[in-house]
């Protein structure tokens, strides 16, 4: 653990506080995409198959846990609460997040640490966590105003694997033999993918604006 590790977790922490926020208090996932929202409960469903079986440490256990549940808890809120569901916008969240999936799954047959199921799909979560956000900044980019909540969800989940990125940095000059390219590419790929959207919320934060991401 160090600083960028514990800073990444907690921006992690507080994206996934936020949306739950928005929805719960507000009763409302207007901007919200599902389909990503879905994806993300799936990547962490393949990531943490070790939760019962390989105990690392009590942060560790927990984080998962919140990041499972909470995961579960925001696709269950946008599918079933009778008053969250009437505010998604399913016209315009049509992102075909499942064509997605394929090309995650050859990548991780192909690029991980060692062939057996726990690892292929570990590095699945990685591939598919790099372009999860994708139906999310679609659809931020049709609906064009956005909310400050999920503007915030987005820029957190952002900085969230900026700061990781950071860490692994950090991890590769102080600890011998540290290289994981799987994670690392992913991340880059993932963080690339936030690049518009840092800047046009950097760009409306400057000037006092509401954020908008032109089409």
């Amino acid at each position: 653990m160090n600083i960028f590790r514990l800073a990444g977790d907690m921006t992690h922490l507080a994206s996934v506080l936020v949306l739950l926020l928005k929805i719960h208090t507000i009763k409302s996932c207007a901007g919200v995409s599902l389909k990503t929202q879905e994806l993300y409960a799936l990547v962490f469903v393949t990531r943490y198959l070790d939760i019962f079986t390989d105990f690392i440490s009590l942060y560790n256990t927990v984080m998962k846990l919140i990041f499972l549940g909470s995961s579960f808890s925001i696709v269950w809120y946008i599918r079933q609460h009778r008053i969250v569901r009437r505010s998604y916008d399913r016209d315009q969240d049509t992102f075909r997040h499942h064509f997605l999936l394929a090309p995650c799954l050859v990548l991780a047959l192909i690029f991980n640490e060692k062939f057996t199921f726990k690892e292929v799909l570990w590095s699945f979560s990685l591939f598919l966590e790099a372009v999860a956000i994708l139906p999310q900044l679609v659809l931020l980019q049709r609906t064009r105003n956005i909310d400050n909540l999920t503007g915030q969800y987005v820029f957190l989940l952002g900085a969230y694997r900026a700061l990781y990125i950071l860490n692994w940095i950090y991890r590769y000059f102080t600890e011998p033999h540290y290289i994981h390219w799987t994670p690392w590419i992913a991340g880059i790929v993932q963080t690339l993918l936030y690049g518009d959207f840092f800047y046009y919320y950097f760009h409306s934060w400057k000037n006092n604006q509401k954020l908008q991401i032109p089409a």
